[in-house]
This record gives C-alpha cells, structure tokens and sequence, in this order.
C-alpha cells in the first residue's frame, strides 16, 4: 500500500513539475494560443467532434474483432462503454485501472471472459494500432515532406512491437506473462486477421487525423486536406508517448509535447498549441459522452429483452 501511494504521489508530482515547465518554456506561444482557444470557431469544433466521435467508434470494432479471434462475443454497446471506462480511468493514476476497467465492465454485462482473454486482447488492441499508426505517419512524412520526426526511436519501437505480434511470440508471451490470472490457451491469430486489423486501423487514424485538422482550422490554421494522413500520425505518435509514459496518467502533457513539436510542420506555434490543448479536452469530452451512450444503448437493448414476449 506504501508503495502505491508513494507511485501516485511520484506521478502526480511529475505531472505538475511537467506542466509548469511547459507553461514557462511555452509561454509567449500561449499568449497567442489563448485567445485563440477561446474565440475558437464552433462549426469546425463540431466536425472535429464528430470525426473524434466516428474514429473512437472505429476503434471500438477493431477491439470486438480482436476478441471475436479470441472466441470471446461481446455486442457492440458493451464493447463501446469498456473501452471508454478504460480510456477514461487513464487518468486516475496509479496505472492499473485502464486494463481493470475493461475487466469489470465485461463482467458487470455479464461477459464471462477470463481475465488472460480480455488483458490479452487490450495488448493486441495496443500493438496493432501503434503499428498502424507509426506506418500512417510514415506515409505522412512522404506527404509533407521535411519533417523533424524521431525516426530511430520510432523504428526500434515498431521493430520489438512487431517481433512481439507475431502469432507464435504473442502466444508464449501471453501464457507467461499472464499465467497469475489464471492460466489460458489462448487461439493463434492468423496472419489475414492481423493484417485485416492494421489497414482497419490505419483508417481509423486518418479520421483522427481529419478531426486533428478542424481542430487545427477552429484555431485558425490553414493547413489542407493533404495534411490529414501526417496528422493521424502525429495523433498515433501521441498516443504511443502517452503509453510508454507511464509515469503520467493519460500521458498528459507528455502527449501534447510530442504532438505540438511535430504540428509545426504544417502549423505555426499558436495555432499548434492552441489545437493540441483542444485536442486534449476534446478527447476526454467524447470519451465521457460515448461512455453514456454505450451504457443508455445498453439499457434500452436489455429493457427490449425483458419485455420481448417468451414463445415456448
């Protein structure tokens, strides 16, 4: 218990260190992002929302895919508050709700998956789409052109992340590494099913890369469609900070860091700041919002049940 409260209060102490260093390197930018922040145009915040909406959506099917490969049927509505319930428990810190939080929302529905299945299927979920995402960006750097990007790490990243997929690995890494939750065989994937979940999500990061650049444009950035794929990217690149920064719950403020210093490319600073802290807020709005969705589709669909008439 000791050492827990001491990881919390270790990370809670980072993040404020790391948000006051970034409010004093920032700002003279901030004074340009602010008022632009707040005078944000609404038509284009709203079509950011609803492209963020249709990429968590996405997202959402990749993950059912996954575990419909692992044998494991959960309907779309339970799926959709699990996985939001987990983005949002990023931020209690501590680290070990994100996966906890899928566990029990699948047995509150009545999903009787065991704990090896679901904690597997997080991690495939986790690898093929940083995968994916990586190779988005890449095809953005094509597009763009001159870009200060972090290749090596990137690379060696994708490098191990890849190794660690492949059917036969995942399976003797998973058996190991999850054998205190009880120990499961879990089913080799094969090759067209993890192939299908890259180009899935690949598309899943251009959306988000199409509601990174409305985010961009409510700020008064001008930059155009041909930006889109480097800005799914630039999101997949954040997300994958955010993971491997454990130490910040949800990768706050590590994930804007990393995002604003690749923005620059096609946006100048306080259009860049400004549409990375909106992004920020954005993302915890839609997570909540689809989260209440999810569990009011729920209810309907089980209060249809209740009432549907018995035929013998």
């Amino acid at each position: 218990m000791n050492r827990r409260r001491a990881w919390i209060a270790a990370q809670l102490l980072f993040v404020v260190a790391l948000l006051f260093f970034l409010g004093f390197a920032l700002r003279d930018t901030w004074a340009d992002a602010g008022p632009r922040i707040r005078d944000a145009d609404v038509g284009d915040l709203l079509i950011a929302t609803v492209l963020l909406g249709a990429y968590y959506c996405l997202f959402v099917v990749g993950w059912q895919w996954i575990l419909r490969a692992l044998d494991v049927r959960v309907s779309y509505e339970v799926a959709l508050q699990a996985e939001m319930a987990s983005l949002l428990a990023k931020y209690v810190p501590g680290g070990i709700w994100t996966p906890a939080a899928r566990v029990v929302w699948l047995r509150k529905a009545g999903i009787d998956a065991a704990t090896p299945l679901v904690l597997s299927s997080i991690l495939l979920e986790a690898g093929l789409s940083a995968v994916s995402g990586v190779l988005v960006f890449a095809a953005g750097l094509v597009i763009v052109g001159d870009v200060n990007a972090p290749l090596l790490p990137l690379t060696l990243f994708t490098g191990v992340v890849v190794f660690a997929l492949h059917p036969r690995v995942f399976r003797w890494l998973a058996t190991r590494v999850f054998r205190p939750f009880g120990g499961v065989e879990l089913p080799e994937l094969p090759y067209r099913v993890l192939l299908g979940l890259l180009a899935f999500y690949a598309v899943s990061w251009v959306v988000g890369g199409a509601a990174f650049l409305f985010l961009l444009r409510a700020v008064g950035g001008d930059a155009g469609a041909e930006s889109i794929v480097f800005l799914g990217g630039v999101a997949a690149v954040g997300a994958i900070v955010a993971v491997l920064s454990i130490i910040a719950p949800s990768g706050l403020g590590v994930r804007e860091a990393s995002m604003y210093g690749l923005v620059l490319a096609v946006a100048p600073s306080g259009v860049a700041l400004g549409a990375v802290v909106l992004n920020r807020i954005l993302i915890t709005v839609v997570e909540g919002l689809l989260l209440l969705v999810g569990a009011l589709l729920w209810r309907r669909r089980r209060a249809a049940l209740r009432s549907a008439p018995v035929t013998p």
